[in-house]
């Protein structure tokens, strides 16, 4: 089902009863000195304790309204704002009653990732300016309608990749882009981040009497719960989220982009992975592998949710390096590690130089804003759209894969020295973890060949029906013409 922006503005009131999006309202032109009035929509901990503090401290800016399907949540935002940030607010369960409101300029999405670009859409049909957390879209061509709508309404539309912020990545990219290293020749991106088991019910959970379920799913199909908690662990089931190499991968692939200057997907992707030890309700892979096929410069991408060995309290290391999520460049000349900054090493592993910086991502938003000049933004919602379309390439793979030995594996691997490297250092971690990987216990996804200057794959209406998404009837994602 897809709904157009014409059956959206026809007859106002009936398309958005029909539907349910958010009325148009006028769009208030903000001057110098006016006050922006900022609503927060998802009350988790980045919601909480980012998105309403660095919003708030923000001369001129003032939090007017939350919105939560959990009611507990909501509480809990609104007290915060009244005896933190002297803000009396609003307290809307449904975003589309935030949205009606003539009191917000700004809306700040910070949901999880199935609900970013129904809100992110609805905000600019109604008049609002954006900062929707990362990754942008659930799905390759959701994030395609929420640049569209960015555009169509000419809104300030931010995606949370911070980095692009930061003062010190912006050096060493820079310093690496002018050949200081010499040529790049492999860029691996990696997130090294113990979690534990979501656990595994025999009932389903009991949705708590605070939380409007049916709000809660939004787009997502409405379906029992068999994991032991609601809220953030839903990152790990693929009808709410897309596991830590979307979650945490965009962050690293973003800087991967950056620094190659990249802005189409890969040639072709594969994926190797699964999800062991964590005998539970989730489906996404914890420990994964990706290689994003770029005819310059090969990406490739390694997650790991496990400790580095069983039994074992540390985190794995990724040569080892003590930062557990960051990008790797490999140079004729040494190599870098980038994250928030960084450090350049050269052939011997001799440090050489050092790169650090600030970055506040919410005060470049912020003048924007007040600007109304999308270009200022450092991490325009095109650039997120960018590098989450690749995260999810990666996925799409893994999702049509099936389970092989390490030696059918390896058949696929040995054509590439880079790719066959990565999946000895996947076979040493989960050997570590006593796992048989000579059975047929890792998801071997297919190569996935991407249509030159297009987000979809060729000839595979499989990976392409995941590109589309699946949506409730009620929250359908409608589609925006630019």
């Amino acid at each position: 089902m897809r709904i157009t922006r014409r059956q959206f503005v026809q007859g106002a009131s009936v398309a958005a009863a029909s539907i349910g999006a958010p009325l148009l309202v006028s769009r208030r032109a903000l001057g110098a000195n006016d006050e922006i009035r900022v609503g927060v929509v998802g009350l988790g901990v980045r919601g909480l304790l980012a998105h309403i503090p660095h919003m708030a401290k923000q001369p001129g800016v003032s939090i007017a309204a939350v919105c939560d399907a959990d009611r507990s949540r909501m509480a809990t935002a609104a007290k915060l704002c009244k005896e933190k940030h002297h803000c009396k607010v609003h307290q809307d369960l449904d975003v589309r009653t935030l949205l009606d409101r003539d009191d917000i300029d700004v809306v700040c999405i910070a949901t999880q990732q199935y609900w970013h670009a129904l809100g992110t859409i609805w905000a600019c049909q109604a008049g609002k300016h954006v900062y929707v957390e990362k990754p942008l879209g659930h799905y390759i061509w959701e994030g395609r309608q929420m640049v569209n709508a960015a555009r169509k309404y000419n809104r300030v539309v931010q995606c949370g990749i911070q980095q692009r912020s930061n003062s010190g990545t912006r050096e060493i990219i820079e310093w690496i882009r002018a050949g200081n290293l010499g040529k790049i020749k492999l860029v691996t991106a990696y997130a090294n981040k113990p979690r534990v088991s979501v656990g595994k019910r025999d009932e389903p959970l009991n949705i708590p009497p605070e939380v409007d379920y049916d709000l809660w799913c939004g787009p997502a199909k409405k379906l029992p719960i068999y994991r032991d908690k609601l809220h953030y662990d839903c990152s790990f089931d693929w009808n709410t989220g897309d596991g830590e190499s979307v979650n945490q991968g965009v962050h690293e692939i973003d800087i991967a982009r950056w620094l190659l200057d990249i802005d189409e997907l890969p040639r072709r992707v594969m994926s190797i992975g699964g999800r062991f030890v964590f005998n539970d309700a989730a489906d996404c892979p914890n420990t994964q592998i990706i290689y994003y096929d770029y005819p310059s410069v090969p990406v490739l991408y390694e997650a790991r949710n496990l400790r580095a060995a069983k039994g074992s309290k540390e985190a794995p290391r990724f040569r080892g390096v003590k930062e557990r999520h960051a990008v790797a460049v490999d140079c004729e000349g040494g190599y870098a590690i980038i994250n928030k900054g960084g450090k350049v090493f050269d052939k011997n592993n001799k440090l050489i130089k050092r790169f650090a910086g600030n970055s506040n991502p919410f005060t470049n938003f912020i003048d924007a804003v007040r600007s109304h000049q999308p270009e200022k933004l450092n991490a325009d919602v095109l650039e997120g759209h960018r590098s989450t379309c690749v995260c999810h390439a990666g996925n799409i793979s893994y999702r049509l894969g099936r389970k092989a030995g390490k030696d059918e594996i390896r058949k696929v691997t040995r054509e590439i020295p880079a790719w066959d490297e990565m999946f000895d250092r996947l076979l040493v971690h989960l050997k570590a973890h006593e796992i048989d990987v000579d059975s047929p216990t890792i998801t071997l996804g297919p190569w996935l060949e991407t249509v030159p200057g297009e987000e979809r794959f060729k000839d595979n209406p499989e990976a392409n029906r995941l590109v589309e998404g699946f949506y409730r009837e009620k929250f359908v994602v409608p589609e925006v013409k630019a």
